[in-house]
């Protein structure tokens, strides 16, 4: 019996004992995964899905996690002197599949969740506090804005000027001819 079934937008063909690459999955070593989108299953006879086979599934054990082979990818444009040079290593999973059947065969039955009483709420996750270095400030917090009376236009406050060290010489600014020559005293 073979199945062919989607995973990482792509399709596989798998009967059991092949071993695929497909694309990197969230799974350690060793650990089972089961893919549920199943298209097609065969042996003497197709099924074919629509979407889905209901009730199909394709189980494997993760074997490796890894990259492929490194891609070179040039990139240029022409007469613009403008060029790249990349590489690209696509990560994978290499699955071995060990049973493609039913769900009810290889899944055992879920177990359902207490209801819950009325008003009864979740308790709320705590965010655990980075340690902060020695000499490093908190954020300062927002001040709320006055409430403005109407047709009270918006000011902006000015930063003040770091103070310069010695040598240093202040940003240029735009004068006249005229200005110029006054402060050196040619007039």
């Amino acid at each position: 019996m073979y199945a062919i079934f989607e995973t990482g937008g792509k399709q596989y063909t798998a009967k059991v004992g092949d071993v695929l690459y497909i694309e990197k999955l969230n799974a350690e070593v060793d650990q089972t995964v089961t893919f549920e989108k199943v298209l097609a299953v065969g042996d003497d006879t197709m099924t074919f899905g629509t979407p889905y086979v209901e009730g199909m599934t394709v189980s494997g054990k993760v074997l490796k996690n890894g990259k492929a082979k490194k891609i070179v990818v040039m990139t240029y444009r022409p007469k613009k002197d403008s060029k790249r040079k990349m590489g690209h290593r696509q990560p994978y999973t290499k699955v071995e599949i060990t049973a493609v059947g039913t769900a009810a065969e290889e899944k055992p039955a879920k177990k359902a969740a207490a209801p819950k009483a009325e008003g009864e709420k979740k308790p709320a996750a705590k965010k655990a506090a980075a340690p902060k270095a020695e000499g490093e400030k908190k954020p300062a917090a927002k001040k709320a804005a006055a409430p403005k009376a109407e047709g009270e236009k918006k000011t902006t406050a000015k930063k003040a000027a770091a103070p310069k060290a010695e040598g240093e010489k202040k940003p240029a600014t735009r004068k006249t001819a005229a200005k110029k020559t006054e402060e050196k005293g040619e007039v």
